[in-house]
């Protein structure tokens, strides 16, 4: 059964017996008189594989930037261990929907840019980059440069990329938007597979119901104007999950039922708290 919690279960008592990594408290952002996201406040814990999803406009890249370090919030905190977070840091890798891979480097090169800018040299080098091209099964590619690759092969360098700078927790921001469905499919199973092995705290933003009901351990349902917490999705699918199963239809019927609501809220143009109210 799919279990809804309320967003203040978010916050959870035993945090820190579960080991939250990500701790996030009333954030806020604005820009200039819009407010993008207002009162968000969520635990990530150790591990786990988060899906930030709402529709356009939300404010789900929004908090994965703050959460990035790109901008800085209006108002809270967010804190990664114990740390405050204010800017970007090789602590969080970040994977975009466009690649952003250097044209004018080589697939191994591209890989290797991040350990080479913290002073890894020579075998060492070569040893990360092959590690990480094995993973997302480029070891043959090492060669090319990215205008030689299909759009999918060119996102498994960029999370390559990611990888081989080790950071703690990887965001991911809809990487797998633009490409088709066959491909997109392929490349969240072999992101499962990465993530099983590395165990890296994984945020994920996605508009997809089907790619958050595959990926995720929890899936965040968002509001829009301003971006908040609808609903905290615990996934009960164990993994490895099917696609085609009752038990995978039950929980996208529940999670789509969330947005649903949300979408005819919007075209109400109501605000969130009017919608509770109702």
């Amino acid at each position: 059964m799919l279990e809804s919690i309320a967003p203040e279960t978010a916050l959870s008592a035993g945090a820190a017996a579960r080991g939250a990594k990500i701790r996030i408290r009333d954030l806020r952002v604005e820009y200039a008189a819009f407010v993008a996201v207002d009162g968000f406040s969520l635990d990530v814990f150790d591990g786990e594989f988060v899906c930030l999803l709402g529709p356009s406009g939300c404010g789900k890249t929004t908090v994965l930037n703050s959460l990035a370090g790109f901008i800085a919030p209006s108002g809270g905190a967010i804190r990664v261990g114990d740390r405050s977070i204010d800017a970007p840091g090789p602590d969080r890798g970040v994977v975009f929907q466009e690649y952003g891979l250097f044209p004018w480097f080589t697939v191994e090169q591209n890989v290797q840019y991040g350990p080479r800018l913290r002073g890894v040299r020579g075998d060492r080098l070569r040893e990360i980059s092959r590690r990480y091209l094995e993973l997302v099964r480029l070891q043959g590619f090492a060669e090319r440069y990215p205008n030689q690759l299909s759009g999918g092969m060119r996102q498994r360098v960029a999370i390559a990329r990611s990888l081989a700078n080790q950071p703690d927790i990887l965001l991911m921001d809809e990487p797998f938007g633009a490409l088709d469905a066959m491909t997109r499919e392929a490349l969240q199973e072999e992101l499962v597979k990465i993530w099983q092995g590395e165990r890296r705290t994984c945020v994920f933003v996605t508009h997809s119901i089907a790619e958050a009901v595959f990926l995720a351990d929890r899936i965040v349902v968002m509001t829009a104007n301003p971006g908040r917490i609808k609903a905290v999705v615990e996934n009960p699918l164990v993994r490895p999950r099917d696609r085609a199963s009752d038990a995978f239809f039950a929980a996208f019927r529940g999670v789509d039922a969330l947005l649903r609501e949300e979408l005819a809220r919007l075209a109400a143009g109501n605000s969130p708290a009017e919608a509770d109210r109702g």
